[in-house]
């Protein structure tokens, strides 16, 4: 449900740019995108926006701003939960989770980087540097991409999807406690730990593959589940949303030329 509220809340950024691409093209191209990034990290964004382009005829580069806003906003919240999760464990979480949010903040400073070549690029006098003016168009566009967040038509829904999203993401983690015994008690506060040490586990490695089981057992371990259902915990949220990434990104992947085969 989160990655079909994604692909919605995409029309409300490419939309002010004059785009009304299918809803189908946009879910499909979303999964590729979370399957892309499962073999090599952020591969994903760059596929995505060329299939796109591929069968709505959006250019790559505006495209590419309006994924910017989305990574931008998915920074800030991942943030404002890692803080969270930082007042709530205490000093423990700040020595367990120094490095993976070191790791967040070289991310935030890549796209503080990105800002910054757009707006150099922006200021180049094409009159003068003739050669130069089909970069500043390219980057232009990406600056108009990243603008489109200020021009949605219906605000409210776009935050509001945006919130659904990331709900989204912390119930799938906090249902699976359901299914080992001895974790059903977990609290809310325990739940947002795990949620938020797995979070960065994938930040640091494609998809978090072999990571986000143990930081997901450190934490759980931490507060009085046996490493053995901690572990598993870990392997049961990791496994059934990759899983499902591989399922049905690898169908959007094979159907996306049938879906489109008049185009």
């Amino acid at each position: 449900m989160s990655h079909l509220s994604r692909a919605y809340r995409w029309k409300y950024l490419l939309n002010p740019l004059g785009y009304h691409p299918k809803l189908k093209n946009l879910i499909a191209s979303v999964l590729v995108n979370y399957l892309s990034n499962l073999g090599i990290p952020r591969s994903g964004e760059v596929l995505r926006v060329t299939a796109i382009y591929a069968y709505e005829k959006i250019p790559f580069s505006k495209a590419v701003g309006t994924v910017i806003s989305e990574r931008v906003i998915d920074l800030v919240i991942m943030l404002l939960l890692v803080f969270s999760a930082i007042y709530v464990g205490g000093d423990w979480v700040k020595a367990e989770l120094s490095e993976s949010f070191g790791q967040l903040m070289s991310i935030y400073i890549i796209i503080v980087l990105v800002f910054a070549i757009i707006i150099f690029a922006l200021l180049i006098n094409s009159e003068r540097f003739p050669f130069m003016a089909r970069i500043k168009s390219f980057f232009i566009n990406i600056y108009q991409g990243i603008l489109s967040i200020g021009s949605v038509s219906n605000a409210y829904a776009f935050w509001a999807h945006t919130i659904f999203i990331w709900l989204m993401y912390i119930m799938m983690f906090w249902v699976i406690q359901f299914s080992l015994p001895l974790s059903a008690t977990l609290g809310l506060d325990v739940i947002l730990l795990g949620f938020v040490a797995g979070g960065l586990s994938i930040t640091v490695t494609n998809g978090g593959i072999g990571l986000y089981p143990l930081a997901v057992a450190t934490v759980l371990n931490h507060y009085g589940i046996s490493y053995e259902i901690a572990l598993a915990y870990g392997w049961i949220a990791w496994s059934s949303q990759t899983i499902m990434i591989l399922i049905f990104g690898g169908l959007s992947f094979a159907f996306l030329p049938v879906i489109n085969r008049k185009k």
